[in-house]
């Protein structure tokens, strides 16, 4: 057992050893694109700089993978002065759009009749009037992306030509107005990271109707009125629409994670990494993203409430794989606060195969820890058929989606190691009925 902890360690110290040169990247890549958007507010004062960025760089020296990074431009108005209407199938001015029928319904942006103060989002090049009796119009996502993009260009124009960004510290090849987002790859120094750049209306607090009242006892009291209280961010959702963006949600909620004891961000890291070098074959293939692992992070930290869960790196990591395995068996990785949203729907990934690799990580984890060739060790599976008919279980019944469960996998992969009787005994009580299950079905 030595061995096999001290090889979690050394494969978590190679990672942590990256922290700080990656924090630096980042920061040295952000100031290129600050210095851009800096010009753009001068050129046009409705877009702002957001300069509050501390959480984006805690996350970025968590990751190993490289999927595109955003960056949000806030737009400066007042979100509860406009009138926020949820689109339905029909409406005239443009079809709704919508990847998943249970994800929050977008929204259009209008302009009351009797709104004072908003005169200059009245304007062209990013409004549509409409005969509305309600609104005098609507603040367009085409039109903002547009004229946006117009900004950019002639800001980074100014900034190479007055020498205030270095040169080749940026390629604007992808900026594509067709796009819900525009992509400027921008260098860090040594490597180039792709930010996405993306207007946003900031804090609407009449639009956030999270489909959970409340939390476990995994997270501290207060915790989803805490980030209720920030209010909605919307963006684009289509050339019409905008939509609810949870991403400052769910980083407030990882940054609360993270000021919990134990190694809960450790394992999200540990596991961020084995999935981009090993499950993804260094980034070259599709797979999962860092934004779906915090996801299963945050279930996770849910489903798992004590602080004996996380005082071992090993079983972190772990509590983290079980429900990543459910997820995968039952094809359902739910949002954490909009939970009849899927995660997993509509990315086009061959769920199978991406079960097959965690499923063969969690059996034999050690090859795929192995910083160094003399690294290798090996051990037993710790997978056997069993096992397997337990993960899928919530795939048949979401009762199982419960901690007495999970705790019943963690049993079976050998990391259980809660002392507390209630939970014992909800654990045995839950693996009498996985037996009368497989009694019954034999």
């Amino acid at each position: 057992m030595a061995v096999k902890i001290s090889l979690w360690h050394h494969y978590l110290q190679a990672i942590q050893s990256r922290e700080t040169p990656k924090i630096q990247d980042y920061q040295r890549a952000e100031n290129v694109l600050l210095t851009i958007l800096e010009r753009v507010q001068e050129l046009d004062p409705r877009f702002r700089v957001d300069y509050s960025r501390d959480l984006e760089a805690f996350q970025f020296a968590l990751r190993t993978s490289e999927d595109d990074l955003t960056i949000e431009v806030p737009l400066w108005v007042d979100s509860e002065a406009l009138l926020a209407q949820e689109a339905t199938d029909g409406q005239p001015e443009g079809r709704r759009v919508q990847e998943n029928p249970l994800s929050p319904a977008p929204y259009m942006l209008g302009i009351p009749r009797d709104a004072t103060g908003l005169e200059r989002w009245m304007t062209e090049d990013v409004f549509n009037p409409s005969e509305s009796t309600e609104c005098q119009g609507y603040i367009l996502p085409s039109k903002v992306l547009g004229h946006l993009k117009e900004l950019l260009v002639a800001a980074i124009v100014h900034c190479k030509h007055h020498c205030l960004i270095m040169p080749g510290s940026l390629n604007a090849a992808n900026l594509k107005e067709e796009d819900l987002h525009m992509s400027l790859l921008v260098s860090s120094g040594w490597r180039m990271i792709c930010f996405n750049i993306i207007p946003v209306v900031k804090r609407n607090r009449s639009i956030l109707h999270l489909q959970r009242k409340h939390l476990a006892q995994g997270f501290p009291d207060g915790s989803l009125e805490k980030i209720q209280h920030q209010g909605a961010d919307l963006i684009p959702s289509d050339s019409h629409h905008w939509r609810v963006s949870t991403d400052n949600l769910i980083s407030k909620l990882l940054s609360i994670v993270g000021s919990l004891q134990g190694y809960r961000l450790e394992s999200l890291s540990v596991l961020d990494r084995v999935n981009n070098e090993s499950w993804r074959e260094g980034g070259k293939k599709a797979g999962l993203t860092f934004d779906q692992l915090k996801m299963v992070l945050l279930w996770a930290t849910e489903l798992f409430p004590s602080p004996e869960d996380w005082t071992d790196l090993e079983g972190s990591v772990y509590r983290l794989l079980v429900v990543l395995l459910c997820c995968l068996a039952a094809r359902n990785l739910p949002h954490f606060l909009f939970p009849r949203h899927n995660l997993l729907q509509g990315r086009g990934l061959d769920l199978n195969s991406v079960y097959q690799q965690v499923e063969k990580f969690a059996s034999q984890p050690e090859q795929s820890l192995q910083i160094h060739v003399t690294h290798l060790f090996a051990s037993p599976p710790r997978l056997d058929t069993g096992i397997k008919a337990l993960l899928q279980l919530p795939a048949n019944s979401p009762s199982y989606w419960h901690t007495a469960y999970f705790d019943v996998l963690l049993d079976k992969f050998q990391v259980y190691n809660i002392q507390d009787k209630d939970r014992i005994s909800a654990m045995q009580n839950i693996f009498l009925k996985t037996k009368k299950l497989e009694n019954s079905g034999s």
